[in-house]
């Protein structure tokens, strides 16, 4: 084994090291096409700590031989952003100790954050809660990734950012000191607020090791309605939902193609989900109904396994897998001010219009998917532009190396 490789095994053990031509087989080996740079040597080794004492003396080890490392958890989300410019060193969570701590009565969750998003909704569920969070590719996101990314979606609207759903952490810094901020209990308001502060930072200011989550109980019923009709008319239809006395969990636009795709009409989009008590949601469903009626907009209820593929139908058609060929499609997370959101669809159908489009309505965040030949670095900067100009940002996420090599990822 390598230097580093050999280092590792001494403090992790051989079995937790995975290194020379075995990196390709590993199943975060198969990321490193779209993740790392051309010409940019791959990592001399994955390591796989079991417990937040290992990671921490591996950090220390790391710092005091200036070694380059990349976090991540299964790995994703490892092409998000600029292409890795080299790394000595990947340091992955998802074999830390899961040991779950889940204090039914106060709705919370304690975790590794290396444990799988979907393992522990599973564990929830047993007790009728559930995290509050829609993450990418949630068959493989774990909660460290999630957190580190910002990951949430559509549950936004009801639930706030991943960041509102932590109260409390554990990470370890780059020279290996472990460091813990909030605590276990929702109403813990003691020292700095270092939960938003790790939220959305991708592993640059240290290590995420464990993480506590606030829960909430599984509604009794579920129903969602999805409006079609012209651009305007959408718009002020989802002005006025967001005006109204409606609490809808989602409310996401959604593009022409998008619709298309899920066989439920043409023109706009338009998808409310309600959750609560049975007559709750059937109130709300009927009020909705009566607002719509006036724009002249198709209305189609959706309930039981028809709303299930509905919303998993989006995710499929934004979110098809995480990234493992050399051609992917592109995919960019934007916002801009709610108000501006029929604009920006505009702005990117009118040159593209089989570009797929979710855009959660009241906070403007959502995602674009193009095909990779459809937007070179000058399309990109004149979206980026567009969303900028509007108090926005547009951010590329999964796109060719030769594209990201032309632009910023970030802007």
């Amino acid at each position: 084994m390598a230097a580093v490789a050999q280092q590792v095994a001494a403090i992790l053990g051989d079995a937790y090291v995975v290194a020379g031509d075995a990196l390709a087989t590993d199943p975060l080996g198969q990321y490193w096409p779209d993740a790392v740079a051309p010409n940019s040597p791959s990592p001399e080794a994955i390591a796989y700590p079991e417990t937040e004492a290992a990671l921490a003396a591996l950090m220390v080890c790391a710092h005091k031989e200036g070694w380059r490392v990349l976090p991540c958890g299964q790995g994703s989300k490892l092409t998000w952003g600029r292409p890795v410019q080299g790394c000595d060193l990947v340091v992955s969570t998802g074999h830390l100790d899961p040991v779950i701590d889940h204090a039914v009565g106060d709705l919370t969750v304690t975790v590794a954050a290396g444990t799988p998003f979907q393992a522990v909704q599973a564990q929830l569920a047993e007790t009728g809660q559930f995290l509050a969070l829609d993450p990418a590719y949630e068959g493989s996101a774990t909660l460290g990734g999630i957190v580190a990314t910002g990951d949430t979606g559509a549950l936004r609207q009801r639930y706030g950012g991943v960041r509102d759903q932590l109260i409390g952490l554990s990470l370890v810094r780059y020279d290996g000191q472990i460091a813990k901020a909030g605590g276990r209990v929702v109403k813990n308001v003691a020292g700095y607020d270092l939960m938003k502060l790790m939220t959305g930072a991708y592993g640059t200011l240290g290590m995420l090791s464990q993480l506590t989550f606030r829960t909430y109980p599984l509604a009794e019923a579920s129903q969602t309605v999805v409006m079609a009709g012209e651009p305007a008319a959408i718009q002020d239809l989802a002005d006025d939902v967001r005006r109204s006395p409606l609490t809808p969990i989602k409310l996401d636009l959604l593009s022409p193609q998008l619709l298309q795709d899920l066989d439920l009409g043409t023109g706009m989009g338009l998808a409310a989900q309600f959750q609560t008590i049975e007559a709750g949601v059937a109130e709300q469903v009927a009020r909705l109904r009566g607002l719509a009626q006036p724009y002249g907009v198709t209305i189609q209820v959706l309930a039981a396994l028809s709303e299930t593929r509905f919303w998993q139908g989006i995710q499929q058609q934004m979110l098809p897998a995480p990234v493992t060929t050399t051609e992917p499609d592109i995919l960019a997370k934007v916002g801009v001010k709610p108000s501006e959101a029929i604009a920006l669809f505009e702005t990117i159908t009118g040159p593209l219009p089989q570009a797929r489009i979710r855009l959660h309505s009241s906070s403007g965040i959502g995602w674009v998917r193009v095909a990779a030949e459809a937007l070179s670095p000058a399309n990109v900067a004149q979206l980026r532009n567009h969303c900028q100009n509007f108090g926005g940002y547009f951010t590329l996420l999964e796109a060719p190396i030769a594209l990201k090599q032309g632009i910023d990822s970030w802007g």
